[in-house]
């Protein structure tokens, strides 16, 4: 906890944005940081609580710390607080940034709609590591012998290297794409984190010997059989990248893409990268001047919105099936869990008109190109209801109803894991969560591809976990936290 009397005393505070007519000019970030004082307060208003239920599984995956280093920033000791929050979370400055912090919805204070600004609080720690010098590489002091491949570079792949790395394993990491960070570098927008985070962190892992291997696809360019050989064990964290099937007419038009091409393209334009990548669409997609619909309702529907408006986008609508949400959850019902209540992310706040309670029944168009998407109000069932039917005009659409799991069709074939299949027909690598192990012998998995899709927190917890689990397979014993 921080100061006894702090929530008494100090409002809460969050840090600033840069004005929507400013910020839509650019790809940067656009948070304006605090203050040093004003984040000491903000770490000041952690309280005595009892249960800190903001670093359970309710709050936090990674099991943050949170009361301790709130209490050590309010104390002054940002290297400490730092250290702590290294502790249980390899990347604090990419969840500081991108995780919608679940910590605050389960913080005591959320009853009275002040929570402590624990993901303020968390990104100025993590920045003032990077600042001060204090994320040195952490090389292990002696080498164990064995061997790991790891399939995938994103978050969770990112976190199990490390650890598997400090515990002195010979870790070599197989990324198809030409630099690392899945989606964290490719589908999550530069105005939400600059790419230089990535790059940073991936130095690091090679200060400690963790090898990368990109633009190789394992499965295509090198069998994954072959990896099973060469190495004592492979942990596949490939993500879920299979889209949903919408199931549209019309989905076929010109004009109508998937969600995560587009903002793949967009981050290889930012980044300087060629557009033209195998397994992605090679036409390019431009909003500049056009009206744009999306269709679905979550983070990925978010950042198509704030991507078309950075590209001069004169209209985004934003197709929403679910009902529109209240203004205030009820708190005796949901606290400490996650509550279904009206939120507005930084992108819809640029512009987006926002279409609740309807369905998208069809791409419209002429001559083979979108003119517009034909919608219907639901009923409580989400089953549209006849007469209610409108047309929004629309030059692109962008489909972003999240993602079915894993890519099947190159190394899980394969290697054929025993998959599980989710009531939405998803599927995953089957794998416990403890052990982490496939049904094949010396393979894991973890994150998105075992869990399916998930949070940017989730990840790293499961990379760190797997960690552990293969390195107490292969020694018998480990040093690696839980």
């Amino acid at each position: 906890m921080g100061k006894v009397t702090g929530f008494l005393e100090i409002d809460r505070q969050t840090a600033q944005y840069e004005p929507a007519s400013d910020r839509v000019r650019h790809y940067r970030e656009f948070t304006i940081p605090m203050s040093e004082d004003e984040v000491v307060k903000q770490a000041a208003r952690c309280m005595d609580c009892g249960i800190p239920y903001c670093h359970g599984d309710t709050g936090c995956p990674v099991h943050n710390q949170i009361p301790d280093w709130n209490d050590l920033i309010y104390a002054g000791d940002w290297e400490e607080a730092a250290r702590n929050l290294h502790s249980t979370n390899n990347f604090p400055e990419f969840t500081g940034r991108i995780c919608p912090a679940p910590c605050e919805e389960a913080c005591t204070l959320n009853l009275e709609d002040i929570p402590v600004a624990i993901k303020t609080v968390e990104q100025a720690i993590a920045d003032k590591a990077i600042a001060s010098g204090f994320l040195a590489p952490q090389p292990a002091r002696e080498k164990t012998g064995k061997k790991v491949a790891v399939i995938g570079s994103g978050p969770a792949g990112m976190a199990a290297a490390q650890q598997l790395g400090r515990a002195g394993h010979e870790v070599h990491v197989f990324e198809r794409e030409s630099r690392a960070g899945g989606l964290l570098r490719y589908g999550i927008p530069d105005f939400k984190m600059e790419k230089h985070h990535i790059d940073r962190r991936i130095t690091q892992m090679l200060g400690e010997g963790v090898t990368f291997h990109y633009g190789v696809n394992v499965g295509v360019d090198k069998p994954a059989k072959e990896l099973m050989d060469e190495f004592d064990a492979v942990l596949i964290a490939a993500g879920a990248e299979n889209p949903r099937d919408p199931g549209i007419p019309g989905s076929d038009l010109a004009g109508v893409h998937a969600a995560m091409p587009y903002l793949v393209q967009q981050n290889r334009r930012t980044g300087q990268e060629p557009l033209e990548n195998p397994g992605w669409p090679s036409e390019e997609v431009w909003a500049g001047g056009k009206r744009v619909v999306v269709v679905g309702g979550g983070d990925t529907a978010s950042d198509c919105i704030g991507t078309a408006f950075r590209q001069g986008a004169t209209e985004v609508t934003q197709m929403d099936i679910r009902p529109e949400p209240p203004e205030k959850e009820d708190k005796l019902m949901v606290w400490p869990y996650w509550a279904t209540k009206m939120r507005t992310s930084s992108s819809q706040a640029e512009g987006a008109n926002r279409e609740f309670a309807a369905a998208t029944l069809e791409f419209v168009g002429k001559n083979g190109r979108l003119t517009g998407v034909k919608c219907a109000r639901v009923d409580e069932k989400r089953k549209p209801m006849a007469g209610t039917e409108f047309i929004i005009k629309a030059d692109l659409a962008f489909i972003a109803i999240g993602f079915a799991g894993p890519l099947e069709e190159t190394f899980i074939a394969e290697l054929k894991p025993e998959m599980d299949t989710d009531w939405r027909g998803g599927r995953s690598i089957q794998a416990d969560e403890t052990g982490y192990r496939t049904t094949v012998p010396g393979l894991y998995a973890a994150g998105d591809a075992r869990r399916g899709q998930s949070l940017v927190v989730w990840a790293i917890r499961e990379g760190r976990q797997a960690a552990r689990a293969i390195d107490l397979d292969l020694m018998g014993k480990t040093i690696l936290p839980s």
